[in-house]
């Protein structure tokens, strides 16, 4: 019989693939965004009849796909990094360094952006306000609770992060190596 994984593997694995799963439900808010820009587009030009609520359902779920996505975009590695002297530097040292990080600037950072944006959606849903870009007005609660929705799954896979770069800055091993995407 395998020996079980120690605790801080599955609660990486646990975090990742929870990850990979709300990554892959906000990638499918592609589907109604693309259905309502042919559809303005279709109706603008085809018919002469544009819409009331195509740009703001645009902007709304083109918003909360950017947003939502981070923490699958973190998991992946898909985020700017400075990698200058990055990638020459051994792996304890990134680990040290990522988790000081993590630490010092990222949990904090976060925490604060979650008590901030929580507290001014909570604020558009008590008074019930709504947009003032088009006639349409919709609520904008919804859309104002991306923020701190996002705040929540970039802390969750944080914890996933901190916790590799701990490993690697102990053991000199990566948990899991992100490929370095060049642009």
């Amino acid at each position: 019989m395998p020996k079980p994984a120690p605790l801080h593997i599955r609660i990486v694995r646990a975090i990742d693939k929870f990850t990979d799963t709300t990554g892959t439900w906000v990638a499918w808010l592609n589907v109604p965004l693309v259905l309502v820009v042919a559809y303005e587009v279709v109706a603008r030009y085809a018919f002469s009849a544009p819409t009331a609520w195509s740009f703001d359902l645009t902007y709304m779920l083109y918003g909360a796909i950017f947003m939502l996505g981070a923490a699958y975009a973190l998991h992946k590695g898909a985020h700017i990094r400075t990698d200058f002297f990055f990638e020459k530097w051994s792996v304890r040292t990134r680990g040290v360094i990522d988790s000081t990080a993590y630490i010092v600037f990222f949990f904090p950072s976060l925490l604060l952006f979650l008590i901030v944006s929580g507290a001014e959606g909570w604020y558009a849903f008590e008074i019930g306000e709504t947009s003032e870009q088009t006639p349409w007005r919709p609520i904008l609660w919804p859309f104002k609770m991306v923020v701190p929705l996002t705040c929540v799954l970039l802390l969750v896979q944080g914890v996933s992060e901190t916790i590799k770069s701990v490993y690697a800055a102990h053991t000199g091993i990566e948990l899991e190596h992100k490929e370095k995407v060049e642009v």
